[in-house]
């Protein structure tokens, strides 16, 4: 019997290896520094939903404005990071692409929770944010809260609403939706009851798309929004805490919610977060 042998050639060789220093650079770079990688490659990647105004959303132009964009390019800035890449994507996906590296931030209205701490790291607070009952306008049997039992909610996938709504609402159906825009429209058009959104956003989203929504009843609760990012990152944590610190304290955060939102000062609603709340 005649055995043959084969062998590789150089070039063969070098390419097998220098695959595998690349993936082995890539793994690196998975669980390294995020700081340290933003800085090196002068890019911060930061995730949004692209579909919330006036936190983020798509401008005439396809680019992103909004409250949250004018953040993140601000953060940047202070981080000593030249450029940001914004990333568009879900609350259903935020955490799990934070924790595969697929984006080094979201900034994107996210509420602090304890639950969500076990799995990513929240900045300080950037944002507080009121939810309300949003129902078709003329729908008198929509008073608030207490008048949803049984009813169609409409709620964003992966937000603190549609738990509030899942668990708070008894013999509620709930009706997902990828952004507050596709909930609030369908409530316009009779297809919900009422949608459990911002009370910022729903009204910005009621003027500028002629929806025939409007708030009903009280404010459900006040929710305190953090930036995110992959656990193990406390440099990057500290630089940012500082950073949006002195964006409060200067005034810029004051000048960029004012834009957004109507003239409210974020600022003066930060330093009223409880300390709780605050985390």
């Amino acid at each position: 019997m005649i055995t043959r042998q084969t062998s590789r050639s150089p070039r063969l060789v070098a390419l097998v290896v220098v695959g595998a220093l690349a993936a082995a650079g890539c793994s690196a770079s998975a669980s390294g520094s995020t700081l340290e990688r933003a800085r090196s490659q002068g890019s911060l990647r930061v995730a949004l939903t692209e579909a919330n105004p006036p936190w983020n959303f798509l401008d005439v132009s396809n680019k992103p404005a909004g409250y949250d964009v004018d953040v993140a390019r601000e953060l940047a800035g202070r981080l000593g990071i030249g450029k940001v890449e914004f990333v568009g994507s879900d609350f259903g996906s935020f955490i799990e692409g934070v924790r595969a590296n697929r984006f080094d931030i979201v900034i994107s209205g996210q509420t602090i929770t304890a639950e969500r701490r076990k799995q990513i790291d929240f900045s300080r607070p950037y944002q507080v944010n009121g939810i309300a009952v949003f129902a078709r306008s003329g729908n008198a049997a929509v008073t608030g809260l207490s008048s949803l039992k049984g009813r169609t909610i409409a709620v964003t996938e992966g937000t603190t609403q549609a738990e509030h709504a899942r668990t708070r609402i008894p013999g509620a159906k709930i009706k997902t939706y990828k952004n507050a825009t596709l909930a609030l429209t369908d409530v316009g058009q009779g297809r919900a009851d009422a949608a459990l959104v911002s009370k910022f956003q729903g009204a910005y989203l009621a003027d500028k798309n002629d929806l025939r929504v409007k708030a009903a009843g009280a404010l459900l609760e006040t929710e305190v929004n953090g930036m995110t990012f992959r656990k193990g990152q406390k440099d990057f944590k500290q630089k940012v805490d500082k950073a949006l610190g002195n964006m409060i304290d200067d005034g810029t955060l004051s000048a960029i919610s004012r834009r957004w939102l109507g003239g409210l000062d974020m600022a003066r609603e930060l330093r009223n977060v409880p300390a709780q709340q605050a985390g």
